[in-house]
């Protein structure tokens, strides 16, 4: 993997410059320049650094690319766009996307209430909001207040019921009735992890005959004019672009017989999202198979031709990609506390003035190791350990002696493996798997790449410095959470490669790319580790600036958010000190004090310079 595979999921957002990953923008600041300087203010643990640049970069490259194709095929409709808010709902997240945005008009989905609430709260008046999930009555007479605002806002109708209480609110209230749309359950799937939100078994959205009785009611009602929108989705990070196109045909053609069906104010077909982010960092394992051109030219040519053959003016197009919008734009940064092989450097040896026989053979080994010999000596390195083990067991050789061969056979592999690092063959390649190291990083999978546990979803991860030289060891991550599922597991068919650090002598920090779509949301407490300290970062012509910097909860804000009294806590441990029997006065005055600093310090590890 060169470079981290940088050329397959950075979209050319990052280059390496003087061994340090940069942001390919502007000044071009490095990234462990900027976590340098945060960290000089006593910040420790994750950080999750906000690049808005790359939201604004995302937003226009749909917008160019629909209008690129809408222009070549010569589409009457317009296309616009809205960001669905459980993508990412943090204020500096939906901050940059609405600022980033203003120029297109780029709009808001809401799927609940709270959610609802925000859209209303953060949108322009003139930008659209979708509504989709389940509503009840209070969620929809919300919808009704928007309109009412002056907001331009579609309720999807999930099913017939919505439908029925959308009627009952416009016979009751005198608010403005928003516009409607309508969400149609298709037989078409889509493809990936998260194909199961579409199709005829998903939990959303209308039949054939539900919407035949939508359009009849819409009628009895004199409501007919305020459907607008017809829409679908077939699922998240589609891998495919065969099966959208399948959709489209089918919810186009949906689409003209509504039309012919008298649905006269219907000028809109929303596509949902699925439009794919490339997390893989390997080519033989890319996510997807289109580009955002094929994408955005597929669905304007099929849906212009459907019309034109059903004679039907061409819809207006809306997309709810909020994956493609935000994932590029946060990049999580933590430090590596611990190599777990050091405790085999060859520093630790202690040799006997006299040891067994098969240790001074691996003393030998390990001193005459060279290209020539490195096979046949790692063959006998491992021959020589499975011996001593079983002496060991046998009671012929002391712990002491274990330990040696221990240090000496690991040395062997790993001088063996580097000097080796151009074969190719899978005897090399399951030692690499087997002696793989364990890299302690200061940072909680569940909390900030929870895709990861609970789906398998890879993030590209990469060192942010000593690019110059090439990483050989095959790498596992471990995070600092007291739960053995905090592991990013040494993939064979996607391998990480990481560098040989002295820890003791320098700081190694590892950024994962690609987080910025949820998952913050999706984020758990597991161990109380709560949200990592973040920053917007502003680049410009001239170099960067850090703003809107919001540190991690401190401990006492973790347990109060989970419903404890932090001052309840704070005076029993004083309490408990100033009581204690063990130690004087100055001692209990001086170990407060240290007390009232851990407390009021974030819960992530602070073990680093």
């Amino acid at each position: 993997m060169e470079n981290f595979g940088l050329d397959v999921w950075s979209n050319k957002n990052y280059i390496i410059e003087n061994s340090e990953i940069k942001l390919n923008y502007k000044s071009m600041p490095s990234i462990l320049e900027i976590i340098k300087k945060i960290r000089s203010n006593d910040v420790r643990g994750p950080i999750l650094l906000r690049f808005p640049h790359l939201i604004k970069k995302q937003i226009k490259n749909l917008y160019s690319y629909f209008h690129k194709a809408i222009k070549e095929n010569n589409y009457q409709g317009s296309f616009n766009a809205v960001f669905p808010l459980k993508v990412n709902q943090f204020p500096w997240a939906v901050d940059a996307i609405t600022k980033q945005g203003a120029e297109f008009n780029y709009g808001l989905e809401a799927g609940s209430k709270a959610e609802l609430v925000l859209a209303m709260s953060q949108s322009k008046l003139k930008s659209n909001i979708t509504v989709n999930g389940f509503k009840d009555k209070e969620m929809i007479t919300l919808g009704f207040i928007a309109a009412q605002s002056g907001h331009n806002i579609t309720i999807t109708i999930e099913g017939l019921g919505e439908l029925k209480t959308i009627l009952e609110v416009a016979r009751e209230s005198s608010l403005r009735v928003p516009n409607i749309g309508i969400r149609v359950k298709l037989h078409s799937s889509g493809s990936g992890i998260w194909a199961k939100s579409g199709g005829m078994d998903s939990k959303f959205g209308l039949t054939s005959t539900e919407i035949i009785k939508a359009i009849s009611l819409l009628k009895e009602s004199n409501l007919l004019n305020y459907f607008t929108m017809l829409h679908f989705h077939i699922g998240s990070q589609m891998t495919d672009i065969a099966p959208l196109k399948k959709a489209l045909r089918e919810a186009g053609n949906i689409y003209a017989e509504l039309k012919k069906m008298g649905a006269s104010s219907l000028c809109s077909i929303n596509i949902g999202g699925g439009l794919a982010v490339e997390y893989d960092q390997h080519t033989h394992t890319k996510s997807h198979n289109y580009s955002i051109e094929e994408f955005s030219s597929s669905v304007v040519f099929l849906l212009k031709e459907i019309m034109n053959v059903k004679n039907v003016a061409h819809p207006n197009i809306f997309t709810e990609s909020g994956r493609y919008i935000a994932a590029s734009h946060c990049v999580l940064v933590a430090p590596v506390l611990e190599l777990f092989t050091q405790d085999y450097q060859e520093s630790l040896l202690n040799l006997k003035e006299k040891n067994p026989p098969l240790i001074e053979e691996l003393e030998d080994l390990n001193k005459s190791l060279n290209n020539k010999n490195a096979i046949e000596y790692l063959h006998d390195a491992l021959d020589h350990m499975e011996s001593l083990f079983t002496l060991f067991d046998l009671g012929y050789i002391d712990l002491q002696d274990r330990s040696n061969a221990e240090i000496l056979v690991h040395n062997i592999i790993k001088k063996a493996l580097y000097l080796t690092h151009t074969h190719n063959n899978d005897e090399l390649k399951q030692l690499q798997v087997k002696l793989q190291e364990r890299y302690l990083v200061n940072v909680s999978i569940f909390q900030s790449l929870p895709d990861y546990w609970g789906l398998k979803q890879h993030f590209p991860i990469m060192p942010i410095h000593h690019l110059n030289s090439t990483p050989r060891r095959a790498a596992s991550l471990w995070d600092i959470t007291c739960d053995s599922d905090g592991e990013i597991c040494f993939d064979p068919q996607k391998p990480l490669y990481l560098h040989d650090i002295n820890l003791n002598e320098e700081d190694y920090f590892l950024a994962f790319f690609n987080v910025g779509a949820y998952q913050e949301t999706l984020g758990m407490n597991h161990n109380l580790f709560t949200h990592p300290s973040e920053y917007t970062i502003k680049i410009d012509d001239e170099g960067y600036k850090i703003q809107n910097s919001f540190e991690s909860k401190n401990i006492l804000q973790i347990l109060k958010s989970i419903g404890y009294n932090e001052n309840n806590i704070l005076q029993k441990l004083k309490q408990d000190l100033l009581s204690s029997n063990f130690i004087t006065e100055k001692e209990k005055n001086d170990t407060l004090a240290k007390l009232e600093t851990f407390v009021e310090q974030n819960g992530y590890l602070r073990t680093t310079n």
